[in-house]
């Protein structure tokens, strides 16, 4: 979430929302938010009625629900997705930056 904050702008500037779906309850979610200054939306998914939707891999054995970060198009279709195989296994802001880039040149 860090990393994802500390470009928020240039995610903005992009004409790019942000939302982030997490295993919490909504007032751990809530806090968190709160004490971490993070400037886009949370949704807490403490049912992981999301995480099925997307196909979110739970690994008790990794700590949970591993990452998932998706970029979708205005029209609702994933246009990119990455399924991390543990918590560390995220994509940089740049690989993001990059297909959010694509995908404006696409729709100009």
């Amino acid at each position: 979430m860090a990393r994802l904050r500390d470009d928020y702008q240039r995610f903005v500037g992009r004409n790019t929302e942000i939302l982030a779906v997490g295993p919490n309850s909504p007032a751990a979610f809530e806090q968190y938010w709160q004490n971490e200054r993070i400037p886009f939306i949370g949704l807490p998914d403490p049912n992981h009625k999301v995480a099925r939707m997307y196909r979110q891999e739970v690994n008790l054995f990794k700590m949970g629900r591993m990452p998932l970060n998706c970029v979708i198009d205005r029209n609702g279709y994933i246009r990119f997705a990455h399924y991390g195989a543990s918590m560390r296994d995220i994509p940089s802001n740049e690989d993001l930056f990059g297909v959010i880039d694509e995908l404006n040149k696409l729709s100009s």
